[in-house]
């Protein structure tokens, strides 16, 4: 392999490495490797060969949170019918983690849900609501938070399910900029008593939005960014989901949100999501990791657009208690 193709796609000797041991997987040598920005704790490139299909390889110093990962895809892959792309290989080499999974085709649905016909835009509504409560149905874990892969499965670590969501409400408060601080304090008070009595954890895929979607002609091709996964009750995966999938893109997400629930609930039951749930879900999708506004629409509003937008959403949480 061309040394010089690995240097473009990757920023360290240790992250070239792994790439190279992530695609001894494939026996036909590159021709070319792409980097593309994808997720903050790992770096991410398209590779393609001369006769075959293209792949992805991924590294991350995360060693635990790429195989887990990983895993977390095969396992979906196996339990229900949400597309996530085949893992072709994952290991780790010399500290780093590397994952190698097939390039699935599509159009980047973040992109294209503002400007889908409404009757389009509520069929997708509708299968990530169905595509959510078959994750929830299928993943249930034994404590809430970060998951990691054990021997014996997937795992998480906090027990106590009121001190996790305080913890994740406030953590996702604090974020806020200085802009939000007038709400801050009632957010608190809310976050501070949580709705739930010890609910089952089920996974929470805390990214599950068009915007790491691939869709081609109407259907979704492929979710992608499951990193870092967490366990928490299923009301609060719906509240940020919902969010992110009705709220986000439209002015008017009345029937957008109809056609969520409605397809959450051809698979099972919606659970109760409280206005604190909401609240925890909407601090947390208003900042980004990198603590700057996150931006709602397409193409993306700007900052002060922003701030209006989930300023509204706070206190729209706020006036329902």
């Amino acid at each position: 392999m061309s040394d010089a193709l690995l240097t473009g796609a990757f920023g360290d000797e240790r992250a070239r490495a792994a790439a190279a041991v992530a695609l001894d997987a494939v026996t036909e040598s590159p021709v070319e490797i792409e980097a593309i920005t994808r997720g903050n704790r790992k770096e991410t490139a398209i590779v393609r060969f001369p006769t075959r299909g293209p792949v992805v390889v991924q590294v991350a110093r995360e060693a635990a949170w790429l195989r887990t990962e990983a895993a977390l895809l095969r396992a979906i892959r196996e339990r229900t019918f949400v597309p996530v792309p085949p893992v072709l290989a994952a290991g780790t080499h010399e500290g780093v983690a590397y994952m190698l999974t097939a390039y699935v085709a599509g159009s980047d649905l973040h992109a294209a849900f503002s400007t889908v016909d409404s009757a389009t835009r509520r069929d997708l509504a509708g299968w990530f609501g169905r595509a959510l409560a078959r994750l929830h149905d299928a993943f249930a874990f034994d404590a809430y938070g970060r998951l990691e892969l054990g021997e014996s499965g997937f795992t998480a670590s906090q027990s106590d399910w009121d001190a996790w969501f305080e913890e994740y409400g406030m953590r996702a408060i604090d974020r806020l900029p200085a802009v939000f601080d007038d709400l801050a304090d009632d957010l608190r008070g809310l976050v501070a008593e949580p709705p739930d009595s010890e609910p089952t954890p089920r996974l929470f895929p805390w990214d599950f939005r068009p915007g790491n979607a691939l869709v081609a002609d109407g259907s979704v091709t492929a979710v992608l960014d499951w990193e870092a996964p967490l366990a928490a009750a299923p009301a609060l995966s719906v509240a940020k989901a919902e969010y992110l999938v009705a709220d986000w893109y439209v002015d008017d997400p009345t029937p957008l949100r109809a056609a969520f629930r409605a397809g959450y609930e051809s698979v099972r039951a919606m659970p109760a999501v409280d206005p604190a749930h909401r609240a925890a879900a909407i601090a947390a999708s208003a900042v980004d990791s990198a603590g700057r506004v996150t931006n709602p629409r397409y193409p993306p509003v700007d900052r002060e657009a922003a701030v209006a937008f989930h300023r509204d959403a706070l206190e729209s949480v706020l006036a329902s208690v």
